[in-house]
């Protein structure tokens, strides 16, 4: 028993190393080699245990005192604070003393969940293109921190003086919203790729994606067969993510209005200050040009000031003209910035309206259409802002994006019609089949057109994706849809 006490002393730290932290090749093989050697010292420990029984047959209810050192006590005691509940159940129970049946029962766990993880391990290994985009997604920041950074970012200081650095800083929350736009599409692509996928290592990547360089590892699966993830000390189950995701949407769509509102409370101020600085050297030029006609002339003769009129005289008719001339160019000059700054915010609002639609999918066929109308018409007024105007280059920046989302929603409108299409198409054949069957109860071919009509409406059901609106319904079809093709089958 002696021996069993001292190795039993070693579980904590060998439950610590049945763990697997997704990160480049070399990590990877490092922590296979870890995991070997905790199996191997489990199983150690499992042949000890086998011994003990055998010496103990007569009492089944023989009991291993676990060594009174902290580490050890703390692998069977979560409660005290030291394990996280989300992984309580991988560490053992509350008790301080645990019998060996138990705990070779347990044991078996252990070795189990080692071989799972292994067998993770040598998938991703075996995929040249999932370990370069695990690569490429820990040089990222997490969901969590580019959020905050974006957020931090959404700042103005309105009591400024000076136009460039309001300039600046209005420039500076366009980009953030342009990258609050960017991270819409990531979270996106993390729900579907985590609530949708059946592969592991599809959904891993998703994982990946959230957790960017900040890091995860596989720690354990609760009683729901739900796989457990920590990250920086955090544990979260799949569902915990997807949740999150639904979260950091709802707060971005808050972040753009707000964005909004500190763009048109900027461009306002900076309007304030440029019509200030213009009164100042208008105000500035009348001085000067008073002054130098009141200076005192010494005349000289009738004909030095007889063409000195007629000079002035021609020389004001030319100067009313440039100055109409460069007035009516300034006016339009003025006139089209106005209606570029009015476009592009037209083109925001209906940018933060269509992506507001969206949120928390699935949607019906007519909320996809309406949000993919609002970026056709946002795109349309941002392609036609002219260059020279004052929100050029951010309007373009804008739309390059723009036009990824409408992509993406017209893509999902697609899916979407595809998948209403599918459900009416086999309602009619659903219908089509009960008149055969109606009609000609008791006529083989009759049968056997119903058959071809319910087989095809449950094709065109299983092909609906469980991302769009109807899918619900499909499935309640879907099983009405089979039990009367199985009944149809049995007939013939």
């Amino acid at each position: 028993m002696a021996n069993l006490e001292i190795l039993v002393s070693k579980l904590p730290t060998l439950i610590q190393n049945l763990k697997l932290t997704i990160g480049d090749s070399n990590q990877i093989m490092e922590q296979i080699i870890l995991i070997n050697n905790a199996q191997e010292q489990l199983r150690s420990i499992k042949k000890i245990i086998a011994q003990e029984l055998r010496f103990e047959r007569t009492n089944n209810s023989a009991i291993a005192t676990l060594p009174p050192l902290s580490a050890a006590a703390t692998l069977f005691i979560p409660n005290l604070g030291l394990v996280d509940p989300a992984i309580a159940e991988k560490f053992g129970n509350s008790e301080t003393k645990i019998s060996l049946t138990d705990l070779q029962s347990k044991i078996d766990d252990w070795i189990e969940w080692g071989y799972f993880l292994q067998a993770i391990a040598a998938d991703i290994l075996s995929d040249i293109q999932l370990v370069n985009q695990l690569n490429s997604d820990i040089l990222n920041l997490s969901i969590s921190n580019e959020f905050q950074t974006l957020n931090d970012s959404l700042q103005i200081d309105l009591a400024l003086a000076k136009s460039n650095i309001l300039k600046h800083q209005i420039e500076k929350i366009g980009d953030s919203q342009t990258q609050l736009l960017q991270l819409q599409q990531k979270l996106n692509y993390i729900f579907d790729t985590i609530k949708n996928s059946r592969s592991l290592l599809n959904i891993l990547l998703g994982v990946s994606a959230f957790y960017g360089k900040s890091g995860f590892a596989l720690e354990w699966l609760d009683d729901d067969h739900e796989l457990i993830i920590s990250s920086e000390g955090k544990f979260q189950e799949l569902t915990d993510i997807l949740n999150d995701c639904d979260s950091f949407q709802e707060q971005i769509a808050a972040l753009i209005i707000r964005g909004n509102t500190l763009t048109q409370q900027g461009e306002q101020a900076l309007k304030n200050i440029e019509q200030e600085s213009s009164r100042e050297a208008t105000s500035s030029q009348e001085v000067g040009i008073l002054t130098k006609f009141s200076t005192p002339k010494i005349i000289r003769s009738a004909l030095i000031i007889t063409s000195s009129l007629l000079i002035l005289t021609f020389a004001g008719l030319k100067i009313r003209e440039q100055s109409l001339s460069l007035t009516q160019e300034g006016s339009a000059i003025v006139t089209d910035d106005d209606s570029a700054i009015a476009n592009f915010k037209s083109a925001q609002k209906l940018g933060m309206e269509a992506a507001s639609l969206v949120q928390k999918p699935p949607h019906t066929l007519k909320v996809w259409q309406e949000a993919e109308t609002k970026w056709y018409h946002a795109i349309i007024l941002l392609d036609n802002i002219p260059a020279k105007t004052s929100v050029y280059d951010r309007a373009k920046k804008k739309l390059a994006y723009y036009q990824i989302n409408y992509k993406s929603i017209s893509q999902r409108v697609l899916i979407e019609k595809k998948a209403v299409g599918n459900l009416e198409l086999a309602h009619k054949l659903a219908t089509e089949a009960n008149l055969f069957v109606k009609n000609s109860p008791h006529s083989q071919l009759s049968r056997q057109q119903a058959q071809n009509k319910w087989r095809q409406a449950i094709n065109l059901l299983e092909a609906i994706p469980e991302s769009t609106s109807v899918f619900v319904q499909a499935k309640e079809m879907l099983s009405i849809y089979k039990t009367n093709y199985a009944g149809t089958n049995q007939q013939s």
